[in-house]
């Protein structure tokens, strides 16, 4: 397998990439601020301005914070990227994955890599439990795309569709 493809310099590709990531970290938040702010508004309506209200007022509103946090820290990394944009490129074998950026390049063996899970239009690649980089999917020949889907699946990286 050989898979080769370029990134074009598109200012909104590294605010997709950056949000790609962030979600995969960010995700715990919105499901503990769900939480909190589930047990906040049951505690309040339980209560009815009792003695504890004030908790559960302050378990309500951390949850919310909590459940906003994530979108607040996507939208900032797609600001603050958006001037990251540069040409790219992956060159993608059997034994690795070549990424360049700008005059930036580096390389992932396929044996270092625990998973990789789909999210929107990318592949995000875990080395270990971190999410190192991504692959987006959308940019590939079609072909390529489904070869690579193969590969991975073929390793156990990636679960069948």
């Amino acid at each position: 397998m050989h898979i080769r493809f370029d990134v074009p310099a598109d200012p909104a590709y590294p605010g997709r990439v950056a949000a790609a990531l962030s979600s995969v970290r960010l995700r715990r938040f919105t499901l503990i601020g769900a939480a909190l702010a589930a047990a906040g508004a049951v505690g309040l309506l339980v209560s009815r301005g009792g003695r504890f209200s004030s908790l559960w007022l302050v378990l309500l509103v951390g949850g919310l914070l909590s459940m906003l946090y994530a979108p607040w820290v996507r939208w900032r990394a797609r600001r603050r990227s958006d001037d990251y944009a540069v040409e790219g490129g992956y060159d993608i074998t059997d034994d690795n994955i070549m990424m360049r950026s700008g005059s930036e390049s580096g390389g992932i063996a396929w044996d270092g890599v625990a998973q990789v899970r789909e999210a929107d239009d990318f592949w995000i690649v875990y080395v270990g439990r971190m999410p190192a980089t991504v692959i987006p999917r959308w940019l590939m020949p079609p072909g390529d795309a489904a070869t690579l889907h193969a590969f991975m699946t073929a390793r156990g990286l990636l679960t069948p569709r």
